[in-house]
């Protein structure tokens, strides 16, 4: 019989920072409220959170890499809109915040989840950041606390 191995979000105890990109910044301080709204819901203290400001999504894997490197947190939780334009920009920025943030991850073997909204319309970022498909900074949030619980159970195995 296979073991299955799963966690529930919870935050009591956990340290979570989050790096916020400020460009399309009306839509990622609503992924950013969605995020706080998740962790206080599962017990993060508002002092046990750190929120760092970078310039756009470009710039995340980096601010990411440096929380990371500080070892002060059990995850990361990264936000961001990239909306696409008329010229092959949205590609360079969505790909490098993308394979960026993934090896900030594998590298620190720390949770970072990917809040980075990549859509073809600004519409379509409102609707995802607390609009008609939900909040996706919510749900980056709650994907971070379950998978901090998910490696501590992994790891007692």
């Amino acid at each position: 019989m296979p073991r299955y191995m799963q966690a529930e979000p919870l935050g009591e105890g956990l340290r979570i920072a989050i790096a916020v990109a400020r460009f399309n910044q009306a839509v990622t301080d609503r992924l950013l409220s969605g995020a706080l709204d998740a962790l206080r819901e599962r017990g993060v203290a508002d002092d046990a959170v750190d929120v760092v400001l970078v310039p756009g999504a470009f710039e995340l894997p980096m601010a990411a890499q440096r929380l990371a490197m500080s070892g002060r947190y059990d995850a990361l939780i990264a936000l961001g809109a990239v909306v696409r334009g008329e010229t092959p920009h949205f590609d360079f920025v969505a790909t490098a915040a993308t394979i960026g943030l993934g090896a900030v991850a594998r590298r620190f073997d720390l949770p970072i989840t990917f809040g980075v909204l990549t859509t073809d319309t600004i519409e379509q970022a409102f609707a995802r950041a607390g609009g008609s498909v939900g909040n996706k900074g919510y749900e980056a949030a709650m994907t971070a606390l379950e998978m901090v619980q998910v490696l501590r159970i992994v790891q007692r195995y």
